[in-house]
């Protein structure tokens, strides 16, 4: 019940990766008709390319195995190699049946496109030996298939047999009374047209098997919707350890950011929505590079740490919007925004040169950054 049940679940067809894994293990469709009507046709064909060759070479060693070398007679030793000679002398002329049926052998594979070799169908599979799957073999629905066409090969292979004889009745009557030569050609042809009949007639039983076969074997491989949804998490990640991950890499990001904001030269806020702190050393760096930045919660945190250790926090909201959106941390920053940082780390070396009561104090005036600012509302969260 739990089976039938199971395999009304499994309505989806298989996957890529499913028809992948059950090639590699050697699971593929086979039909034993296509290989018959392979084997067969490439036998006869070869039978009937090479027929006078093969009667001549047949004739050429009956006449050698039937004539009696009397030198035979006093050596017994040499009996042995001259019947190893004989037997070599009849194989020769069944080569080219031989090599057809080889290549008939890779052909029904290659049609079926399953042509590999899977190392992993050698292996012993007890279940095989198992009492229970081969009652279900017996009495399944596949058994049900096989004896429809086994009834189907003996019908087309009689009704062909049939045919051919009642088609050549009348030459078969004739043949006894027909000399040897009329009547050994007469019974060749006769036989190799009704192998090629025979051949049609497989043919087409195997035109019927292939499409089933296919059939049998993408249904024997579908999935359930878990299935796929399983492989999908397998192949793609689980979407919650995806996630995990990409917040464990946020938190470490965000902590190196913060360890390197005491670092910094200049904290740029918005001021309290952004903060982008940056760092520059004249003669190492060919320009300023952010070390943090972040929004909202972020940038607060950004800003009273850089309180705690006396960094300059300068209030420029469109650069500190402009720096957020075309910065990126760790690396340096926008040629288009040279001129405005340069203005407000300016600012900051001459706020940090003042000493109270010996001139005006600095002050910073408007910072332009010209088309690079952003509204608050254009700027989403890039914090890594």
């Amino acid at each position: 019940m739990s089976e039938a049940a199971d395999h009304e679940d499994r309505t989806e067809q298989p996957s890529e990766k499913r028809l992948r894994e059950a090639r590699e293990r050697g699971d593929v469709p086979r039909s034993r008709e296509l290989g018959n009507v392979a084997v067969l046709g490439c036998a006869v064909l070869a039978l009937k390319a090479t027929a006078g060759g093969m009667g001549s070479a047949s004739r050429d060693w009956m006449r050698d195995a039937l004539t009696v070398d009397p030198a035979l007679i006093d050596a017994p030793d040499r009996l042995l190699p001259h019947a190893a000679s004989l037997l070599g002398g009849l194989v020769v002329p069944m080569l080219p049946l031989f090599a057809a049926a080889l290549i008939a052998c890779l052909v029904a594979p290659a049609v079926m496109g399953n042509l590999r070799f899977a190392s992993a169908a050698l292996q012993p599979d007890f279940n095989r030996l198992n009492p229970l799957n081969g009652l279900k073999r017996m009495y399944g629905r596949d058994s049900l298939v096989e004896i429809i066409r086994s009834v189907l090969r003996v019908l087309l292979i009689g009704g062909i047999g049939g045919w051919m004889v009642y088609r050549a009745f009348d030459t078969l009557i004739g043949l006894p009374q027909a000399s040897l030569e009329v009547a050994v050609s007469e019974g060749i042809g006769l036989a190799s047209s009704a192998l090629l009949a025979m051949v049609g007639a497989l043919g087409v039983l195997a035109a019927l098997d292939v499409p089933w076969q296919h059939f049998r074997h993408r249904s024997r491989l579908k999935m359930t919707r878990q299935e796929l949804r399983d492989e999908l998490k397998e192949s793609e990640g689980n979407p919650e350890v995806k996630a995990r991950v990409r917040q464990v890499a946020r938190e470490m990001s965000r902590r190196r950011m913060m360890e390197a904001v005491p670092t910094a030269d200049v904290v740029i806020t918005n001021p309290t929505h952004y903060a982008v702190a940056l760092k520059y050393s004249a003669g190492a760096m060919r320009a300023p590079k952010v070390v943090a930045k972040g929004v909202d919660e972020m940038a607060l945190a950004i800003r009273e740490l850089a309180g705690k250790h006396r960094i300059a926090i300068v209030e420029a909201p469109p650069l500190a919007r402009a720096l957020y959106r075309l910065a990126k941390v760790d690396q340096e920053i926008p040629v288009k925004l040279y001129a405005a940082v340069a203005q407000v780390l300016s600012y900051v070396y001459q706020l940090k040169a003042w000493v109270p009561g010996r001139g005006p104090m600095p002050t910073l005036n408007a910072v332009d950054v010209g088309a690079d600012g952003a509204p608050d509302s254009d700027v989403k969260d890039s914090t890594p």
